[in-house]
């Protein structure tokens, strides 16, 4: 490794800690910063696949190792897999060691795996979206998502929600209750007369495989035990052979997917914390072809991390485009 491959890999693991851990995870705020000076260490994530999030692939790969080897004794800083943790900030030593022992292992994953965005937490910011566009457009909706996010969020409508500590529960009352706060200077009100009507949900990770299961599971980090909670009630509620899963890139097979989507639909096309793993490049060519598609029927856009952290809703109707900044959200929904 060059000094500037050191360079860049160091500060990507220093933004991490200072952007993303502080105040949401002590454990990987430690590492994060001791990684970044530990040059063994950042060499280990030379072959990632290009675009994917360093840092959360390679404390992924070491939190599905220690749940199968839960005897070392960095396992005992984890409360995903310890009751009783130890502080932190004593961690290090323990997490270098078992990145030596298992180097080989950590390798393989860090060479095969992709950061997928697991979060079912994020419903709560597409809910109100979602009901708004059903009640303008008087159509049942056709979800189309972007990027490997486990196919949870399509079942949006199959949760219940409570926002600011008020509960509004969709017709059909689910065991998945997930909660948000929502600051605003105005009033914030959800109304929905009657519950969402999806009916075409397209993804790309198969639920049923065990391995993609677990993975997911790990990639939540060790102290955010009710997202893992969150997660484990969803896959267990929804069913899972509703949604139509595409293997690939969901850039080049874009169009392909759209003509899935039945005309009577309203076509949905929406992504949340994926773009930040596009280059400039794909994020343009990714609007350029929904713009495109919006030249030939009516099409939502929602997305967060092209150009901001904001919630953005392009609409193309009649092949002209309407563009709405929603909201900032906090990287996990919260």
């Amino acid at each position: 490794m060059d000094d500037i491959q050191y360079t860049e890999q160091s500060n990507r693991f220093i933004r991490f800690a200072d952007n993303e851990c502080v105040g949401s995870s002590r454990l990987y705020e430690v590492l994060a910063r001791e990684v970044a000076q530990h040059e063994w260490l950042l060499s280990l994530c030379e072959n990632i696949l290009k675009g994917q999030l360093v840092p959360n692939l390679l404390f992924a790969a070491v939190h599905e190792l220690l749940i199968q080897h839960s005897a070392d004794e960095l396992a005992t800083y984890y409360p995903s897999v310890t009751k009783y943790p130890k502080q932190a900030e004593d961690v290090f030593p323990s997490f270098l060691a078992f990145c030596h022992t298992y180097e080989s292992e950590i390798r393989h994953r860090l060479k095969t795996r992709r950061v997928l965005t697991n979060e079912v937490q994020r419903c709560p910011y597409l809910y109100p979206i979602f009901s708004k566009i059903q009640q303008q457009k008087k159509r049942s909706l056709g979800l189309l998502e972007i990027g490997t996010s486990a196919g949870l969020q399509l079942f949006v409508d199959q949760y219940a929600y409570e926002y600011n500590g008020v509960s509004f529960n969709p017709i059909n009352a689910s065991s998945v209750n997930i909660s948000a706060a929502v600051e605003s200077d105005e009033p914030f009100r959800l109304e929905a007369t009657r519950p969402l009507e999806i009916g075409t949900r397209l993804n790309n990770v198969d639920l049923t495989d065990e391995a993609e299961r677990s993975w997911l599971n790990v990639l939540i980090w060790p102290e955010h035990e009710t997202r893992r909670q969150l997660l484990q009630a969803a896959m267990n509620e929804v069913n899972l052979n509703k949604v139509t899963l595409i293997e690939g890139d969901g850039m080049t097979k874009l169009q392909e997917l759209v003509s899935r989507v039945p005309e009577a639909e309203m076509l949905c096309i929406f992504h949340t914390h994926v773009a930040n793993q596009m280059s400039r490049p794909v994020k343009e060519e990714l609007l350029k072809q929904v713009e495109r598609i919006g030249q030939t029927r009516d099409v939502f856009h929602i997305y967060n991390n092209i150009q901001d952290r904001f919630l953005h809703v392009d609409l193309y109707q009649n092949g002209q485009l309407t563009a709405l900044t929603c909201a900032e959200t906090e990287g996990h929904g919260r």
